[in-house]
């Protein structure tokens, strides 16, 4: 396509993953307040730090030979190409997504991103603009000093940032963009408590980047990225893909320029209130026997083709009460997107219902820091309660004076994610069907 950025060399990605992997595990007392995590279990954070790569110390873990990937894409990623998606045991469900007309307009969302690019430079636009199909779909990190491409909103000006903010604000929900922009805040609420002096750690550390041209018949996306955020969304005339995308804070409640943030009530809540409508014979084959680790979150960045079984138990033989509260816990994550592309994403997750499996490893009690998981054939939901890295945790047994994936999790530290396993991430299946039939 004309005026599209091409795609990355493979070697420059090597190069990009091995100057962060550096940059982590350098510890230089500059990087102590390292606020990335990992993607994956303690096990991966353990090898990654036997290993001196970026566990070390209570570094992130993961890299680019395997385990959960917690820096990211690096110098193995999953090419597009390549790309499979979540599935339980490698092999994609057949037939579970289509080109269909959904009935709600895409038109907003792409007037204001066509805004928003008329609105760069060139040059910034030149840095921004991918092929629909380009590898970049899949480089995103929510670790702060990951190196990203694209448009940095604390570059742009005043006018291109309310375009950039204009976009974000039609193509999510209310509630979307207002998580979206807390989490913006305390981010640099832990700039401003680790010291200050850190440009990954402010609110103007988020990148847009777009794949393909805004259109309302033609595929294109774009991608919102930054510290403890990545929303991933793909657009194929009025229907709409928005993951993965991963929400993250720590810390998750604070006062930032006189304001008051609280972060992932609704996600905790939403979660504790599911479990405790269950049965007591049904909780003991929901919750896990397994100790909750500093980080149990499988499904993060750089984990594109991951395969991971079904666990838990199984919504067929819910109550009709019980299966609403699913529905209400997955409604939470999928509420962060725009109203009625939500609407039609959890009709989707619906017709699955009985094919959902709920999964929790951890205490129970209101204030315990605690992992979930929703699993279907076209839904996950991971919610994990970490170990803190640079907040509160002097008394984090993680090492290093930092904590880490070692140390206690609390509340404080949260991560989500929301995928569509079975190759509907970036809304790949849909191209493909797009391009199959349409060319």
């Amino acid at each position: 396509m004309q005026g599209h950025r091409p795609r990355t060399p493979a070697s420059e990605r090597s190069r990009r993953w091995f100057m962060n992997k550096a940059l982590l595990a350098g510890g230089v007392a500059a990087m102590a307040t390292m606020t990335g995590c990992s993607s994956g279990s303690s096990d991966t954070a353990s090898a990654a730090s036997d290993s001196g790569g970026p566990g070390a110390g209570g570094m992130p873990s993961g890299g680019p030979d395997g385990g959960a990937g917690g820096m990211g894409p690096g110098a193995s990623e999953v090419k597009y190409a390549d790309f499979v998606g979540v599935t339980t045991d490698g092999k994609v469900a057949d037939d579970l997504y289509s080109i269909h007309a959904t009935d709600v307009s895409t038109d907003k969302v792409v007037k204001a991103a066509q805004a928003f690019l008329d609105g760069l430079t060139t040059k910034e636009r030149k840095a921004s603009v991918f092929e629909v199909d380009d590898d970049e779909w899949l480089a995103w990190s929510n670790v702060d000093g990951y190196q990203r491409e694209g448009a940095r909103m604390g570059d742009l000006t005043d006018e291109q940032r309310d375009l950039g903010y204009a976009l974000l604000g039609v193509a999510l929900s209310a509630e979307g963009l207002t998580q979206t922009r807390n989490i913006m805040k305390l981010n640099a609420f832990l700039g401003d408590y680790s010291g200050g002096n850190r440009d990954t750690l402010t609110e103007g550390a988020y990148f847009f980047t777009f794949m393909g041209t805004p259109s309302t018949t033609a595929p294109w996306g774009f991608q919102y990225e930054g510290h403890h955020v990545a929303i991933n969304y793909f657009v194929l005339g009025d229907q709409v893909v928005m993951t993965p995308t991963f929400m993250g804070s720590e810390p998750t409640s604070a006062t930032y320029d006189g304001e008051k943030i609280t972060l992932f009530k609704k996600e905790t809540t939403a979660g504790l209130t599911l479990l405790r409508s269950l049965t007591d014979a049904q909780r003991k084959k929901v919750i896990s026997s397994e100790t909750k680790a500093g980080d149990n979150l499988k499904a993060g960045a750089g984990q594109d083709n991951l395969k991971l079984a079904y666990q838990g138990l199984v919504a067929s033989g819910f109550t009709a009460a019980q299966k609403s509260a699913l529905l209400d816990l997955v409604r939470v994550y999928v509420g962060n997107m725009d109203d009625g592309h939500a609407e039609v994403k959890m009709r989707e997750v619906e017709e699955h219902l009985d094919d959902t499996y709920f999964y929790w490893i951890g205490e129970t009690k209101d204030s315990s820091a605690f992992y979930y998981r929703v699993h279907s054939p076209v839904v996950l939901v991971e919610y994990d309660a970490q170990s803190p890295l640079a907040y509160g945790n002097k008394d984090s047994s993680g090492g290093g004076g930092m904590g880490g994936p070692g140390g206690t999790p609390t509340q404080q530290h949260i991560h989500t994610i929301i995928r569509t396993p079975n190759g509907g991430d970036y809304g790949v299946d849909l191209l493909k069907l797009h391009l199959e039939n349409d060319h």
